[in-house]
């Protein structure tokens, strides 16, 4: 997709607007989004700037749940949520023991115990639709942002149902990627992407060695500190809860072929490229299944502007997301919990 169709299609997505209706099981003035909405899957909004989210969820998280596994993400807004502090509190009314960010394959600064900003790449580059850790064999299943500050422009997280964008492409392509999976090829360290220190959180190689075998992960250090891993993953999974068959990886992400232009530029040799993917018996994947793929997410995409306070909940599982470039200060926080394993 070029960029002035990207930017018709954004126009139109931040154009539509969630109908509400009235949510009466809380005391709190909350509107909730009908079912048909394309701004968010769900919407759950207050006109009290007094309400505390983090107060309001015990009594209303059969209803959470319940959308959480339907549609695949809520959207709270016009909550009090004016501090990492009360974000940190609506998390722990999820999970006391949020996951800690391990096989990174983005910058991110922890703000607070195990909560982390929402990446800091660059503000200028799209950030590809992905779930969370896909790649790894340990990932969360749900993820939660928080805006403590919208930037003045751009800066949306899409977001986009895993079931659909499976469902978007062909039968072929759906059939090669069952039987083959994925394989993945990252080169950590000299100087493109992130070092074998930040991806596995130490310095000591036997500690990393050791995390490896236990994934079945192989490995091979290089010259100048550097190494390789590389690894296959299934690229189509069924659910836990629900069972449903879902599009969850980093092929489209990690692929060379979608690196951004000015790291591309910079790479001499297939060692240096920071990540790679091929199907799972090592074969490429064309240009034209990476572009199906492209069309499925920009297809099942839906895009809402940041408000600051605002609170949105996927799980991680059945609904993708990104980042839009920028301009101006963005602070978007995340924290994850509940791993597979």
């Amino acid at each position: 997709m070029n960029q002035d169709s990207r930017q018709q299609r954004l126009k139109s997505l931040l154009a539509t607007q969630p109908r509400l209706h009235r949510l009466d099981k809380t005391n709190v003035n909350v509107l909730y989004g009908e079912p048909g909405s394309r701004q968010v899957p769900a919407t759950i909004a207050t006109e009290d700037k007094d309400a505390l989210l983090h107060r309001w969820i015990p009594t209303n998280m059969d209803l959470i749940k319940e959308q959480l596994r339907s549609r695949g993400g809520l959207l709270f807004r016009g909550f009090n949520v004016s501090s990492v502090e009360l974000f940190q509190l609506i998390v722990q009314e999820f999970s006391k023991n949020a996951m800690p960010y391990t096989q990174r394959s983005s910058p991110r600064t922890e703000i607070k115990d195990r909560i982390y900003t929402s990446t800091d790449h660059p503000a200028d580059q799209y950030i590809n639709m992905h779930n969370e850790l896909s790649y790894s064999p340990r990932w969360p299943l749900q993820i939660m942002f928080y805006c403590l500050q919208p930037s003045e422009t751009g800066g949306e997280t899409p977001i986009a149902d895993s079931r659909q964008v499976l469902k978007a492409l062909s039968p072929a392509t759906r059939a090669s990627f069952k039987e083959k999976g994925i394989m993945y090829v990252r080169n950590l360290g000299g100087g493109l992407g992130l070092d074998w220190q930040t991806v596995f959180q130490t310095t000591d190689r036997s500690e990393v060695e050791e995390e490896c075998s236990r994934n079945e992960m192989q490995f091979e250090w290089k010259d100048n500190n550097r190494l390789q891993i590389r690894w296959t993953r299934p690229a189509i999974v069924d659910h836990p809860v629900t069972g449903e068959e879902i599009w969850f990886n980093h092929a489209y992400f990690f692929n060379a072929a979608n690196l951004d232009e000015e790291v591309a530029d910079a790479v001499t040799s297939s060692e240096e490229m920071p990540f790679n993917t091929f199907y799972g018996d090592g074969s490429p994947i064309s240009g034209e299944v990476l572009k199906e793929i492209g069309d499925a997410y920009e297809q099942a995409k839906v895009i809402f502007p940041w408000k600051k306070g605002d609170v949105l909940l996927l799980d991680n599982m059945l609904m993708s997301h990104g980042r839009n470039p920028f301009e101006g200060d963005r602070k978007i926080m995340v924290a994850m919990w509940e791993p597979n394993r």
